[in-house]
């Protein structure tokens, strides 16, 4: 039995491929769950249909993300925290907030989702932040991160008595 792969199948195929499998395994597996159609002429049609306007689709959203990644790449965040010893933040600078500053600046498309921050950054320090736009495109931002200006060693919810 000859089936149209509607999903990736493991061990199988990808979703799209013509493949040959036994009969009971596409009868009693694959169709059931969905995960094939029957390989018909009319089937053949409309998968190769499919296939072409995912490649214009997947063309168009690329050059979408290389033309923002240009822009985005001559971004450059600063944050001013409040430090203690060592340039060692209270609290830290998320993906987030470099989300939160890039809305300022009308970059609405960057979502905190795509910012690939392994950790918060809890330092004072410049650094180099990626972007992931699409599958083959990521943008890198310059984030620098500053001591608060008149800002003392001692912790914020400490009250100073006079």
């Amino acid at each position: 039995m000859e089936v149209i792969l509607k999903e990736d199948v493991e061990k199988l195929g990808s979703r799209g491929d013509v493949v040959k499998v036994a009969d009971g395994y596409g009868r009693n597996f694959l169709l059931p769950r969905r995960l094939a159609i029957q390989a018909t002429a009319a089937n053949k049609a409309v998968i190769e249909q499919m296939k072409s306007a995912s490649v214009r689709r997947y063309a168009k959203e690329k050059s979408q993300a290389e033309e923002l990644a240009t822009q985005v790449n001559a971004v450059a965040l600063t944050f001013t925290r409040l430090a203690g010893e060592g340039d060692h933040l209270f609290g830290s600078v998320t993906s987030s907030d470099i989300s939160a500053e890039l809305d300022k600046l009308g970059f609405t498309a960057v979502d905190r989702r795509k910012i690939q921050l392994p950790e918060p950054l809890k330092s004072i320090g410049e650094y180099t932040v990626p972007i992931r736009l699409h599958r083959d495109v990521t943008a890198h931002i310059k984030v620098t991160v500053a001591k608060e200006a008149g800002a003392d060693a001692a912790a914020p919810d400490q009250a100073k008595a006079e």
